[in-house]
């Protein structure tokens, strides 16, 4: 028994963490319509972004320190620029036009990387909420 006990341990040991609960949700039912990566039903948030719908506006939203700025927004190989201002909550609010290729780019593979001065902030939608991300870009474009 003990040995079973053991082997349990050592495997849960060497088996990776989940991502704490983390993961893309699309709440598309209201507006503004939001895309947030959360640990559902807490107020843990890691990024959200929100557009009126039809607007062609994102307001992209990292947690976890405030920046201010010019924020170089780089997917693919396309660059765009936008003015980076501290939100509520020790984040950092930026707004990117869902028409703009970077934002295409983007919504194409999941991946966007946001720099501020020397803070680099990468944003991730794993290929399972790829869909999630290609929706929440079709209802903001106008």
């Amino acid at each position: 028994m003990f040995a079973i006990i053991a082997a349990a341990v050592i495997i849960a040991m060497q088996t990776p963490a989940p991502a704490a609960g983390w993961t893309w949700t699309l709440y598309a039912d209201d507006t503004p319509v939001v895309l947030a990566n959360e640990i559902p039903d807490t107020a843990n948030l890691r990024t959200t972004l929100e557009c009126d719908p039809g607007s062609s506006v994102a307001l992209l939203t990292l947690y976890g320190a405030p920046l201010t700025g010019i924020a170089r927004v780089a997917a693919g190989d396309a660059v765009a620029m936008a003015e980076a201002a501290p939100a509520r909550g020790e984040a950092t609010r930026l707004t990117l036009r869902t028409d703009h290729p970077a934002f295409a780019a983007f919504a194409a593979d999941g991946k966007m990387t946001v720099l501020v001065g020397d803070h680099r902030r990468p944003v991730e939608v794993p290929a399972a909420h790829l869909a999630k991300l290609r929706r929440f870009s079709e209802l903001c474009s106008g």
